[in-house]
């Protein structure tokens, strides 16, 4: 059988994270239409009669801000080294521009085969696409490139065909029964931080992380969660909570109940707004947050 590991790589707001969840069949990464939302490499595995495809999320690709932006960056490209194929997603609305053409022969340098998803050609004008891939290889990117739309499914297939004849002949790297390295509770915490994303305005989201204290499923069934929203400012703590309590109130709602939905079962949810002053840039509560380097 095919089996082999693919590091899903781009600028962020590719759509790298929900071309993944799409393969997968599964949500095993949050998606937002903000830079940061993927913080660590999460393994998505797709099994099909074909093979194993075990994907590799990583944080988008942007320019290092601060030690957690930093850290992020590292784990994209150390994972871009340690697997059989490259798949490079390209926000085809976007565009070509000559340092999206360096990203990509970069990666294509370390010499590990790669492809490239040029994505989102549903909200895009269609004439557009055989220009931008003109560009791309006038530009010196000599990888297949696969116009897919992750939300409409087109192309997905033909995309997935191409990433197994890419992959060596070897045993499953996991259970058929995986679909994703990370725990419940860390996709918990996620879903969280996800609605965050969705739910404030630019700067908020970017400083916040998602502690949770308590993870237990009573007897009835019912899951008891409690959990910490970690911002840096004092008056993000005011915007994150709302006036009278009601931006928190309708956070911790819609995420409650896609909490129900990953858990398959109903949910009790509190949530508590906590400052940590800086801590993106302060290396010890970053483990504290659990944003480790790694080893």
């Amino acid at each position: 059988m095919k089996s082999g590991t693919v590091a899903v790589i781009g600028r962020a707001n590719a759509g790298k994270s929900t071309l993944v969840n799409v393969f997968v069949g599964e949500k095993v990464a949050i998606v937002s239409p903000k830079p940061q939302t993927t913080r660590d490499r999460i393994l998505g595995v797709l099994n099909t009669e074909k093979g194993q495809i075990v994907f590799a999320d990583t944080p988008g690709i942007y320019r290092s801000r601060n030690a957690l932006t930093g850290l992020m960056m590292r784990k994209t490209e150390n994972t871009s080294k340690d697997v059989d194929v490259i798949l490079y997603v390209h926000d085809g609305h976007a565009g070509v521009r000559d340092a999206d053409l360096s990203l990509m022969k970069k990666y294509a340098a370390l010499g590990i085969p790669m492809l490239i998803a040029y994505t989102k050609i549903d909200i895009m004008p269609e004439e557009r696409i055989p220009e931008d891939v003109k560009r791309l290889y006038e530009g010196g990117v000599t990888a297949d490139v696969y116009p897919v739309s992750a939300r409409r499914g087109k192309n997905i297939g033909k995309l997935r065909d191409a990433l197994y004849a890419l992959l060596p002949e070897r045993e499953a790297l996991f259970s058929e029964d995986v679909v994703s390295d990370k725990s419940e509770k860390f996709m918990i915490s996620e879903i969280l931080r996800e609605k965050i994303l969705l739910g404030y305005d630019e700067e908020i989201p970017h400083g916040v992380a998602v502690v949770l204290n308590e993870f237990e499923k009573r007897e009835d069934g019912v899951w008891n969660i409690s959990a910490d929203i970690v911002c840096e400012k004092q008056n993000h703590k005011a915007i994150l909570i709302g006036k009278q309590g009601g931006a928190l109130k309708k956070t911790a709602s819609v995420a409650r109940a896609d909490m129900e939905k990953f858990l398959g079962g109903k949910v009790f949810l509190t949530v508590y707004v906590k400052v940590r002053e800086d801590w993106r840039d302060r290396e010890s509560l970053m483990r504290e947050l659990g944003y480790r380097p790694e080893e």
